[in-house]
């Protein structure tokens, strides 16, 4: 239980909803920034605008997946008001005062190492990372069907990146029939694309392995389908990028050739956002109470 540990909750999605159900189930306060539009409510969690609140008293500050953009603004899908995270802010928390996020960036990273805060990226743990490649891989299918004319079946898949991400796609997509090759770097990831019995093959040789490519889909955070890689695609070639903003294809070069390229970042938040949300709260719930025992232990 959480008894007693009170929380900001700022901005988000669908997601941040499943997040503030177990919390609240879990007897935490809960100070929810962002959400004046959301009408369903929750016990102990009161809506409250950002000047409003108390960070004096907040044991964690639980972000979006997104965190901040680099102007410290918080996505607020709930709210018609701009909501900024500020180094003003965090340095009103307590010492022990921890912030959660999916992501970050340099302003967040910046401002949380400046008021000397612990930063929790949840989407660097690899429970949050394979349980998310689930309904990841789920919404590439989706997009696969929903933007091209021929079936999944037979076709010839294009896979950049054996990460959590890539290896579950690569398993579905092998699974469903599809011819699939996988372009991977460290020698450990070429042994295990060649035991998933698909065809591995080395990133320096990108431009010729992507020559009958009909769905290229990449997960290496950097540019890495650039216009020399584009231009050795058959036009009826579609790009699913599924890495961070902004994503690891050169789109402009993309359109100028007619190959559709798709930016697909946050899929799970998406295409399933309840089940999304369930394995965000449910880790992070975990977190928190472990952090929550401890420093009750450490009071005694």
């Amino acid at each position: 239980m959480l008894t007693g540990m009170q929380i900001a909750v700022v901005g988000g999605d669908a997601r941040q909803l499943e997040i503030i159900r177990k919390l609240t189930e879990l007897d935490a306060k809960l100070s929810l920034i962002g959400f004046e539009q959301l009408d369903h409510a929750f016990t102990g969690a009161t809506k409250e605008k950002v000047d409003e609140v108390d960070f004096s008293v907040m044991d964690a500050v639980i972000l979006p997946v997104p965190g901040t953009n680099l102007e410290g603004q918080v996505e607020t899908i709930f709210s018609n008001e701009r909501v900024f995270l500020t180094e003003e802010m965090l340095m009103q928390t307590p010492a022990h005062c921890t912030i959660y996020s999916g992501i970050s960036n340099a302003y967040l990273t910046g401002i949380t190492s400046q008021v000397n805060r612990n930063l929790v990226q949840l989407f660097e743990r690899d429970d949050v990372a394979i349980y998310n490649s689930i309904p990841t891989v789920e919404g590439t299918i989706m997009m696969a069907i929903q933007h091209t004319d021929f079936t999944i079946h037979g076709s010839h898949i294009t896979i950049l990146g054996l990460g959590r991400v890539g290896m579950s796609v690569a398993r579905t997509f092998h699974a469903l029939g599809a011819k699939v090759k996988v372009g991977a770097r460290r020698s450990e990831h070429i042994a295990r694309i060649s035991e998933m019995a698909v065809q591995p093959f080395h990133l320096d040789q990108i431009q010729n392995e992507v020559k009958d490519t009909d769905i290229l889909i990449n997960t290496i955070p950097y540019l890495i389908v650039d216009a020399s890689v584009i231009s050795k695609m058959p036009t009826h070639t579609l790009i699913i990028d599924l890495a961070s903003k902004p994503g690891g294809t050169d789109f402009r070069y993309a359109e100028k050739r007619g190959i559709k390229a798709l930016l697909a970042p946050g899929l799970p938040g998406i295409v399933a956002p309840k089940t999304a949300g369930q394995i965000l709260a449910n880790v992070l719930s975990q977190l928190l109470q472990e952090d929550f025992t401890k420093r009750k232990g450490k009071a005694k």
